[in-house]
């Protein structure tokens, strides 16, 4: 029994390696990288009747042998199996320091307390990663392994505090860091790691300022942090450590953290960013330092795989309202009317999705895991041609990602490796109005760019709870031992994750799931194709 080797990146594959079987079938499986494509043209060959499949769950196993749940089972806990100290370290655990009831750190016997509290969380307990059991491969958002849809159980550790830990929290030196572009919540994720810090009994907390250039740059110095320093960060947008993107080399931070005696890393940060917190415990090991690496995910865009959302997500969402309030009352009051609202959304339509949804003054949604036509009659230009003859003004939701084959491609990528986009918003404007002057059909278009307005405010009641309780969950798999992990939500449960797993490729929107369905229906838009 082999299993193919973890997808590190989900590409679209060259059609003419796998030949015309393949190609004209292509337009059916868009979101199928190369090896499950390889596995398609398996099953198309054998017969399966599978007409609207999404990516299937890796690795690739061999369904033929008999024995291939309990294999695929062995090997899902042994990649999910979670990175610890003593893996590399001959150290022993002692009795935590964590307990509500003290409302202090617990110095009395050496640690927590014989009392009758269940507060902790046990190393074996999992959470399920996936609870829904299809029951064909055809339903909506259709996630499998074999083409009978058989329910394999897949578990995750749940986190929260352990009731043994393996620091000395009185001689822990602990820092933060928050790296690439801003997003709501990063000051409340922050103060919670700092409180929590403290009610373990940690004195010595710093914060890295500006990312991962702090550990390095001779004129940037640690910030001292402590819960009177961070009370009421939380109340303000914006990152009190700062931010930026790229970095030194992992071997000039990982000399910095010796040089500094950091005992516990928190990176806040998105898919860059936690691949080089991947790095950096990779590197801590392999110079066997005793060094917790810890990541909290910071994606606005909401696309960290596995999760089921990432702070910053539910207030991007609602201060888009705003922005697409403002475009809709504009194409209100003029004559044909028509608003353009770009969001955030490099390579996944989450918030253009869910904005749509919560707004539900959106026509037309356009999101990058969806392709779609501008010209042509069934383009959107025709679309809205026919909205603004129907019902006289129109508004427009498109991701910063969608529709990127229409603008000139740029060979510039900002610091954190990322391929400078061209405004497809400014490009939809320009377009709108070329249409409709060569049809002779009077038009008013107003676009509207909020990215920068979203990203600086303060997070708002939901994801402030949420960035609490990632905030405290993260002290928590650090004082537990384990390094390399990120924290996030999993089917409402609080879970701690491989960063390995969580960067493996990028979460994107499910073209046939339930949600991009239920946008269709509230926005009416056709299929442009």
């Amino acid at each position: 029994m082999a299993f193919a080797s973890s997808v590190t990146r989900v590409d679209f594959v060259n059609i003419q390696q796998h030949g015309a079987l393949l190609h004209a079938n292509r337009h059916r499986f868009p979101n199928f990288s190369s090896l499950n494509l390889r596995k398609l043209e398996r099953k198309i060959r054998a017969g399966s009747q599978i007409t609207n499949a999404r990516r299937v769950v890796e690795p690739e196993v061999d369904i033929n042998d008999p024995e291939w749940k309990k294999h695929f089972q062995e090997d899902f806990d042994k990649r999910f199996n979670l990175p610890h100290l003593k893996n590399i370290l001959d150290i022993k655990p002692r009795l935590t320091t964590f307990s509500l009831k003290s409302r202090r750190p617990i110095d009395e016997d050496n640690g927590a307390k014989n009392e009758d509290w269940n507060g902790y969380v046990d190393d074996d307990d999992r959470a399920l990663l996936k609870v829904i059991k299809f029951a064909s491969p055809t339903s909506a958002g259709a996630e499998y392994i074999d083409p009978d849809c058989s329910w394999v159980e897949q578990w995750v550790h749940r986190a929260g505090p352990r009731k043994q830990i393996y620091f000395e929290p009185r001689e822990v030196k602990a820092a933060i860091v928050t790296c690439g572009g801003l997003c709501p919540g990063l000051n409340d994720v922050i103060r919670q790691i700092v409180l929590t810090l403290e009610i373990y009994g940690v004195k010595n907390i710093v914060g890295i300022p500006y990312g991962y250039h702090g550990f390095t740059d001779p004129l940037l110095s640690e910030v001292p942090l402590s819960c009177q320093v961070v009370q009421n960060i939380n109340l303000a947008g914006g990152s009190f450590l700062g931010v930026s993107r790229g970095s030194p080399t992992t071997s000039d931070i990982v000399d910095s953290i010796q040089a500094k005696g950091i005992d516990m890393l928190f990176v806040l940060g998105g898919d860059g960013t936690h691949a080089g917190a991947l790095a950096i415990h990779n590197e801590c090991c392999k110079r066997k330092l005793k060094v917790s690496v810890v990541g909290v995910p910071k994606t606005i865009d909401n696309d960290v795989l596995l999760m089921d959302k990432t702070f910053g997500f539910d207030t991007a969402v609602e201060e888009a309202q705003r922005a697409i309030n403002s475009a809709y009352i504009e194409a209100r009051s003029a004559y044909h009317g028509i608003g353009v609202v770009k969001l955030m959304g490099r390579s996944s339509g989450f918030i253009a999705m869910h904005a749509s949804l919560s707004s539900g003054q959106i026509d037309i949604c356009l999101i990058p895991e969806v392709p779609f036509k501008l010209e042509g009659p069934n383009g959107v230009l025709k679309h809205l041609e026919y909205l603004i003859k129907t019902k006289g003004n129109a508004v427009i939701c498109v991701a910063e990602g969608a529709g990127q084959e229409y603008l000139t491609k740029s060979n510039a990528k900002d610091a954190s490796g990322n391929v400078v986009l061209s405004d497809i918003g400014v490009h939809i404007q320009h377009q709108i109005k070329r249409y409709f002057k060569g049809a002779g059909i009077p038009s008013d278009v107003k676009y509207i760019d909020p990215t920068y307005m979203i990203r600086a405010c303060r997070a708002n009641a939901s994801d402030a709870i949420l960035c609490t309780v990632l905030g405290q969950n993260a002290v928590h798999g650090a004082f537990a031992g384990f390094s390399g992990i990120t924290t996030g939500i999993c089917n409402t449960h609080f879970v701690y994750f491989p960063i390995t797993e969580v960067i493996a490729s990028t979460r994107r929107v499910d073209s046939n799931s339930r949600m991009w369905h239920r946008c269709l229906t509230s926005t009416g838009q056709p299929d442009f194709d």
